[in-house]
Formats: structure tokens, C-alpha cells, sequence
């Protein structure tokens, strides 16, 4: 090193792994956290020192609901926070809390389950012949539910369902899966923020940990929810999972790490340096079956997800448990990595969006380049970009684990009701469906 500038080469020497260390402005940082497998990013990059080896000191802290989680990183009192996709984009869009949160940095596809209580799993295989035998081919649709829904309408009380929160990808995931099938997940209206205008199943917000419990009580019938509170409902045999969202949508983007903009720019470096923590700790995830089930243990303490080992591995390490017996291999139903899962791209974002106005909590039509200049506010490749590329000259990952991309994936159809999406064509997209608001082609290229 002797090339080197001396001070240079006594900062390289002082980083536990040769990395060029950023003059971070911030370095004591508390991030928060919902107790779900999802957060293994944020866990893994504090209990393996990757947050340390960038002069970083973090502490984790659970928080009691997604609305507080949000909240407490908006008023300063969390750095940032494992989050729900949706949470950035409707902050920043006024849909409930208003204010400018970003997300560099994407934790994770796939991850979530659609549960149904056994009373209801039993009444849609009556319905469903398909469903009539040990293991019934997947996916499985919200056919069979159909007509338990009108019977629950008929007896003047109508089939209730949790998710987690309103921006939340579960509340968009379990909309799709009943709107495939023709059953209205009802409306979010600029005077009835419940969602439940003309809805035949009545929605309802659950926090994740408390879902089974939620179940069992006969609350609700159903819910959608991330891990490991789907495996939970098996292991306690209380109800069945009929779907992940891997079905609903393969390879879907589920978790972000969030940031307020504020933060972004008064600390850009330390946003580098928590950014290249996490793209090591999502690696460090896909790489291996040993290190799952090392993630596993550290994830079921109870400081962080709290859950039995047992139950958290079975989603975290290749497999799903739909009935009790009736575990499948499913490679891909927690990705960290593997496809680009890091990278924040605007496609993802506009999916949301799209979203947002079927539902209606995007109560007016929007043109298209108002879904992609909102997509660029809030989704910040360009911050992952200068994380990547300073790991790459590390030595940690390779060029070619950074996206060639212009921020859009190319469209697909991998839906359960096999609509192709669009990122660049979102009224285009919108106008497919029979059941939600739909686009309105003027617009398209406005």
C-alpha cells in the first residue's frame, strides 16, 4: 500500500474488512422493526458487524404496529426502518401520514401467505372438488370462497379478513386474490377511509404478531401477513394457508428499508454506508442453506422475531407448510438477493401506485408520467447505485450483481389471474380489471 496516501491507508487498515470507510456524518443510528422474518436484512448486517465494518453503531428496535414504526421515523425519534413497500410512496403522496420518505434500498420478494380459518378452508372444499384431496394443486384461487361469502352476506355478517396496514403489500395482495375470483375487497373513498364501501368481505387492520390469536378468537376468518404468523396458524393448527404471495405475484417486491428525505440529504454518507451493510447482509442471506438456518436462530430470539426456530425454518429455508403433513419445497418463498431483490426498482413502486388508485386511496385519475415522476421521488437507485458500485471496488459483490436496468422491468404475466403489468403503461394496466377503479387511456401519455 505503499502508492497510498498514509492517511487513506490507516483508514483502510482500521476497517475490520478493507473497506474504504465513508466519513460518515451520523455513526450511533437506532432503526426500527416489525417482528417478521423479513427484517433478517436489518439483523443480520447489526449481528454479523457489517453495520460496524462501515463505523456504523445501530440499534435494533421492535415496534408495536406499522403506523408507529412510521410515525417514529418521520418525527426523527428511529433513523429509519424495515418497512412496507407501500409505506414511502403513500407518506409521500398523502395517503394517511404526509411527508417525504424514501427508500434506497428493497429487503426482500415474496414472504407472505393468505390464511383462512379451518371452519372456511372446510367450506371451500365443498365448494371446490379440486380442493378435495391430501394435497391440492397450488394455487389456489378465492373460487372456492365465493360462495361462502354470500353465505356469510346472507346471514347479515359479512366474512371478515385481516392485513397489516393500509399502504401494505398484503392489503393489495389479498384484494387481488379476492378480486380474481370476482368478490369486492370494497373502496377507500375521500369520506370513508375504511376501505369497505360496497365490499363483500370487510377488511381490517391486525398487526402481524397478533394474527393467529386474532383467528382463533373467530375475529376474523382470514388474513394476509408475512412469516412466520402463517406457519404459526399450521403449527397451532388454527387455520390452513391457501396461497403465498409468491403464487399471487412471482417474485414480488414486499419490504424496504425506509429513510426520511431530510435524512437522505443531511447524511448522505451514512445512507451509503447502511445501504452497503444491507446489500452484504441480503447476500449473505441467499448464499447458503447453512446460513438460513444460522439466520434462523438469530432471528427466533426474542429481541427479535421471538418465534419458535422451528417455525421461522419453515419458510426460511426453502420450504412451506400449507396443512399440517403438507410441506412443499418453495426455493423462492423468502428471496433477499437472488433476481435484483435489493435494488429499489421504479417499477415496483408504480405497481403500488397503481394499486393505491384501483382501491381508491388515489382518489383521482392520474396520467402516466405522474406515476413514474412519483415512482423517481420516492424509490432512489441512484443511492443503491453508489452503495453497490463502492462494494464492488471492495471486493464484496460483482459488477454484474447491479442491474442494467432504466429503473423498469420488462412486463409480465406471472399473476394468478395472468394480467401482464406494465410499469411504463400503468392506465393501460389498470384498465384490465373488472373489479377496482380502472385507468383511463387519455391519459396514458400525458
Amino acid at each position: 500500500m505503499r502508492w497510498l496516501p498514509w492517511a487513506l491507508a490507516l483508514l483502510l487498515l482500521a476497517s475490520p474488512s478493507g473497506a474504504q470507510l465513508l466519513d460518515v456524518e451520523k455513526d450511533e443510528l437506532k432503526f426500527g422493526f416489525i417482528k417478521l422474518t423479513d427484517c433478517a436484512a436489518l439483523v443480520i448486517a447489526k449481528e454479523l458487524g457489517y453495520f460496524e465494518e462501515e463505523g456504523l453503531f445501530v440499534t435494533l428496535e421492535a415496534q408495536a404496529n406499522w403506523k408507529v414504526l412510521l410515525d417514529r421515523v418521520i418525527s426523527g425519534e428511529l433513523d429509519g426502518a424495515h418497512m412496507l413497500a407501500g409505506q414511502p410512496i403513500g407518506a409521500t403522496i398523502g395517503v394517511g401520514t404526509k411527508a417525504d420518505v424514501i427508500t434506497p434500498f428493497s429487503m426482500d420478494l415474496n414472504g407472505n401467505g393468505i390464511t383462512v380459518s379451518n371452519e372456511i378452508w372446510k367450506k371451500m372444499k365443498a365448494n371446490d372438488p379440486s380442493l378435495q384431496k391430501d394435497k391440492p394443486d397450488h394455487p389456489i384461487t378465492a373460487k372456492g370462497l365465493v360462495p361462502v361469502v354470500q353465505e356469510f352476506k346472507d346471514a347479515g355478517d359479512p366474512l371478515r379478513m385481516g392485513m397489516v396496514f393500509p399502504v401494505s403489500t398484503h392489503n393489495y395482495e389479498i384484494r387481488y386474490w379476492l378480486a380474481a375470483s370476482g368478490i369486492s375487497p370494497g373502496y377507500y373513498t375521500p369520506t370513508d377511509t375504511t376501505g369497505t364501501v360496497d365490499a363483500d368481505v370487510l377488511l381490517s387492520v391486525t398487526p402481524p404478531p397478533q394474527m393467529p390469536a386474532t383467528l382463533e378468537q373467530g375475529t376474523i376468518q382470514g388474513y394476509c401477513v408475512g412469516e412466520p404468523w402463517n406457519q404459526q396458524a399450521v403449527f397451532k393448527q388454527i387455520g390452513v394457508p391457501v396461497v403465498t404471495n409468491w403464487h399471487i405475484w412471482k417474485n414480488n417486491p414486499e419490504k424496504v428499508f425506509g429513510i426520511t428525505a431530510e435524512f437522505a440529504e443531511k447524511y448522505p454518507n451514512t445512507t451509503l454506508a447502511v445501504v452497503k451493510a444491507l446489500i452484504r447482509a441480503g447476500k449473505w442471506l441467499d448464499a447458503s442453506l447453512d446460513n438460513r438456518r444460522e439466520a434462523v436462530q438469530i432471528l427466533a430470539r426474542p429481541e427479535y422475531v421471538g418465534a419458535d426456530a422451528e417455525v421461522i425454518a419453515n419458510s426460511m429455508t426453502g420450504t412451506f407448510e400449507f396443512e399440517k403433513g403438507d410441506k412443499r419445497d418453495m426455493p423462492d418463498f423468502n428471496v433477499f438477493y437472488r433476481y435484483y431483490a435489493t435494488y429499489p426498482f421504479y417499477s415496483d413502486a408504480v405497481w403500488f401506485l397503481t394499486q393505491m388508485r384501483r382501491w381508491g386511496q388515489i382518489a383521482e385519475e392520474k396520467p402516466d408520467s405522474w406515476y413514474d415522476e412519483t415512482a423517481r421521488k420516492v424509490y432512489r437507485p441512484d443511492i443503491y447505485r453508489k452503495a453497490a458500485e463502492l462494494l464492488v471496488a471492495e471486493g464484496h459483490i460483482a459488477a454484474s450483481e447491479i442491474p442494467e436496468t432504466d429503473g423498469y422491468k420488462e412486463p409480465t404475466g406471472e399473476f394468478i389471474d395472468g394480467v401482464v403489468y406494465d410499469g411504463r403503461k400503468p392506465n393501460e394496466y389498470l384498465g384490465k380489471f373488472s373489479v377496482g377503479n380502472q385507468g383511463n387511456s387519455s391519459l396514458a401519455s400525458n
